[in-house]
């Protein structure tokens, strides 16, 4: 509480200093905000030995400010009565303010620059809302909300935070001293119903012959990596491919927030675990990896590499567990390889270059390559077939790729993912493990 009232005391004297971030309107927004923190009270108060639904929460808050209205003597008209008590209940039930945009299923990220400023990501173009937090305590006590239920904290000592909604949206908060401006919070949000590949298809991401492709290599254990930049989808797309692991293989997943959604029956969970207050306690993703090979997993799945895991993953796939899938931050598959190689170095083993570039080729069969496009639409770029060395190089061949034809009537690229016309090497493997794939899609 000393950080929340240190900020809002900081908060009142910028304002003060300089002109206010919005214009000041003289209306009933206060008298309504005071009403509804006493309106939580009442609430709070009411249901400490009781349990409420949604429907009678909203009554007693309806009962409720009735009696603060008349014992106050503070006139409010219907629609602010109903805004006030909206206000209570998403504060109560949901998240202030952004519960509404976090409900909406068009938009796909809430991003929120302190207070004052709530910005959205719909159909991949950003936009400005009208919404906004009473002030830093109200953000502040929405980002406490999030992270405190799944064990983790935010304060001056810890000001960064990843956590996860409970429908596994991934949330990121940041707050002073780091963040000049306020606390940040970013939301990218997931789908209630986890897409499917008919939705990936649908939307354009991939198309059919990639899919049935994908499909096959997942079935024959083939170690696929999903690469691309920061929000081109690499988490939805291997949420997607792993959804073709049969259901009868033990799948162990990784994360460092939990978001994949598996749906498979023999399915383990671990998410890493940041540092105690005093600086222990922490469990990192590679940790987390080593102690997954002494789990007996058919598959393990990592939601990302981004450090010294890289080589416990790579082991893994090289000594049994093929059928492996992960994820990396890159600009392109080769740019992947290199990033590979740099997350090996950072494990502390000391190894010569091209023994590391031996466990790649071996290690990675197929890099799905995603991007996000200057329309805002997300859609795999490029697959490419890892094969092999060739002295100190690993070479790779493109299967499928992208083609961009100019644009449309709603300046959105036209684009068409098709194959390079080779075949891979990996085709064999796909035979040998029993299953048919119509080859007139590398045509």
């Amino acid at each position: 509480m000393a950080l929340i009232d240190r900020l809002k005391k900081q908060e009142l004297e910028e304002i003060k200093s300089k002109e206010a971030p919005f214009p000041v309107v003289e209306d009933n927004s206060d008298k309504m905000y005071q009403v509804t923190l006493k309106l939580q009270e009442k609430l709070v108060k009411h249901t400490e030995k009781k349990e409420l639904n949604s429907v009678d929460i909203r009554e007693k808050l309806q009962d409720f400010l009735q009696e603060i209205l008349e014992e106050d003597n503070i006139f409010l008209t219907h629609l602010e009565k109903e805004e006030t008590i909206n206000a209570a209940y998403n504060d109560i039930t949901g998240y202030g303010p952004i519960t509404g945009l976090i409900k909406d299923d068009a938009i796909t990220e809430v991003m929120i620059n302190g207070p004052y400023d709530v910005y959205i990501e719909k159909e991949g173009k950003l936009e400005k809302t009208k919404v906004r937090f009473k002030d830093t305590s109200q953000l502040m006590k929405v980002i406490e909300k999030i992270v405190a239920p799944i064990g983790r904290r935010i304060d001056e000592s810890s000001p960064m935070v990843d956590a996860r909604l409970p429908d596994g949206s991934r949330i990121n908060a940041i707050i002073p001293p780091l963040a000049l401006d306020g606390p940040i919070l970013t939301i990218r949000k997931f789908a209630k119903d986890p897409y499917t590949d008919k939705d990936l298809i649908d939307m354009g991401t991939m198309n059919v012959e990639l899919m049935e492709f994908l499909k096959a290599a997942v079935k024959a254990r083939l170690n696929i990596l999903v690469s691309g930049g920061t929000g081109s989808g690499k988490t939805t797309t291997l949420n997607v491919i792993s959804s073709f692991i049969p259901d009868d293989e033990r799948i162990v997943s990784i994360e460092d927030a939990a978001e994949l959604q598996l749906h498979q029956e023999h399915v383990v969970r671990l998410e890493s675990r940041p540092p105690n207050i005093e600086g222990k306690g922490e469990i990192v993703i590679r940790d987390l990896v080593r102690n997954a090979l002494r789990m007996r997993p058919d598959r393990i799945i990592v939601g990302e590499v981004r450090s010294g895991e890289a080589l416990d993953m790579l082991q893994a796939m090289n000594t049994g567990h093929d059928g492996s899938i992960t994820t990396g931050h890159a600009n392109s598959p080769r740019d992947m390889l290199a990033r590979l190689e740099t997350m090996v170095l950072m494990a502390g083993m000391d190894l010569p270059l091209k023994a590391i570039r031996e466990q790649i080729a071996s290690a990675i069969d197929i890099i799905v390559h995603q991007s996000r496009l200057k329309d805002g639409t997300r859609k795999v770029v490029s697959v490419m077939e890892v094969q092999g060395m060739e002295e100190d190089i690993i070479t790779l061949q493109e299967i499928f790729k992208i083609h961009i034809e100019g644009k449309d009537t709603r300046g959105r690229l036209k684009t068409s993912l098709r194959s390079t016309g080779i075949k891979p090497k990996v085709l064999q493997d796909i035979k040998d493990a029993g299953i048919f794939l119509d080859e007139s899609i590398f045509s």
